[in-house]
Formats: structure tokens, C-alpha cells, sequence
């Protein structure tokens, strides 16, 4: 990668990182409960994305959607920068709560090896 796409992505991260490290807010909290499952926030975003890519297709086409594959979607498919970010707010309030529930098992359960990785 170049200086110039570390610089943009690292830098926001460490200032973020910088502003969440002791949590003042209710927001920081939820973003710090969200990083600590972050593979179980990974297994469950997938489906979830997909599914409501689904059907927001089949909402907008109809059973036409069905035959939507990677080469022939139509040209009009898709949305705007404003509702990539409405779904990508939906996402995160649909999969906080059970991250919080996830985060909670974690720390209650220290002793079940396996969970670390999730």
C-alpha cells in the first residue's frame, strides 16, 4: 500500500483509538463492546448483509431477482452513498445487541478456551 492510503486509514484509527481509550461516552462503550467480539460480529455481519441485500432485491424487482447473479445485474442496482450508510448504521444497531450478549458470555466464561477466538 502507499504512505498516502496508511497515512489516511492508521491515522483515523490511531486518533479513534486515542478518544475511546477510556470510554466517557455511551458511544464509546458500544464501540469498544463491538471490538471485543470482533469475529463474532464478522460471522454474523455476512449473513445478515446478504440477507438484506436479498431482499431489497426482491423488494425492488420482484421475482426477477431470482435470476440476479454477478455478471447481469441490472444497471440501476445498488444505492446511494446515503443509503449504504443508513444500511451500514441499520447493521450495526441489529448486531449490537447480540455482541453485547456475546461480550458478556466472554467475560463471564474465561475458563471455555475456545471463546477467546470468537
Amino acid at each position: 500500500p502507499s504512505l498516502l492510503y496508511l497515512l489516511m486509514t492508521l491515522g483515523p484509527a490511531i486518533l479513534a483509538l486515542g478518544l475511546v481509550e477510556s470510554p466517557r461516552t455511551a458511544l464509546d462503550r458500544a464501540i469498544i463492546t463491538l471490538g471485543r467480539v470482533p469475529m463474532f460480529f464478522y460471522l454474523l455481519h455476512l449473513p445478515l448483509i446478504f440477507g438484506l441485500a436479498c431482499l431489497y432485491a426482491l423488494a425492488r424487482y420482484g421475482p426477477a431477482a431470482s435470476s440476479f447473479g454477478p455478471g447481469n445485474l441490472p444497471a440501476d442496482y445498488g444505492l446511494s452513498l446515503g443509503g449504504a450508510c443508513l444500511v451500514w448504521l441499520a447493521v450495526l444497531a441489529i448486531l449490537y445487541p447480540p455482541c453485547h450478549w456475546f461480550a458478556g458470555v466472554k467475560r463471564r466464561h474465561r475458563d471455555v478456551w475456545w471463546l477467546g477466538y470468537l
